[in-house]
């Protein structure tokens, strides 16, 4: 909860959620579903996790989140939202390799999924970047994706 306010002021950037369906607009939705989100407790090993500059650990740029597919599962999925100050720099991929890690090696899931908007070129390098495989066209939230999984034995690490 101590990175509250730096997620709601991430998620006011409009470009920042632009690929994003959510309660971006009215300030107490918006609150209410971030704090949801962080306070749910989504099973052993999963959740959030924010990501900070190693060279500035006050600086925050942004999350990656490892829980069940749209909140309910059954199935895992593996996002991440950074600031757009922090967009090109390779912090998402950096930030997300650990948690691939700990996907596999820690929580012991078999497989977890993202469905990127097919606008959203950046999370689609970040999801190629980390080892995951295009699997097609898709759709998430009435808005078409592109679907991507990655199983621990196609890891590249």
């Amino acid at each position: 909860m101590s990175d509250l306010n730096d997620c709601l002021e991430m998620d006011r950037d409009a470009e920042v959620t632009k690929y994003i369906s959510g309660p971006w607009k009215n300030h107490t939705q918006h609150e209410r579903f971030v704090r949801n989100r962080i306070e749910t407790h989504y099973g052993v090993g999963l959740g959030y996790w924010s990501i900070f500059l190693e060279s500035n650990h006050s600086k925050f740029v942004g999350w990656i989140l490892l829980i069940p597919y749209d909140g309910v599962g059954p199935e895992i999925e593996i996002g991440w939202r950074l600031n757009r100050t922090s967009w090109g720099m390779g912090y998402a991929t950096e930030a997300t390799l650990p948690i691939v890690k700990h996907a596999f090696n820690t929580v012991g899931v078999a497989k977890f999924f993202a469905d990127i908007d097919i606008r959203n070129n950046g999370s689609m390098r970040v999801a190629e970047k980390i080892g995951m495989q295009f699997t097609g066209d898709s759709e998430h939230a009435g808005l078409p994706c592109k679907s991507y999984i990655m199983t621990k034995d196609k890891v590249r690490f």
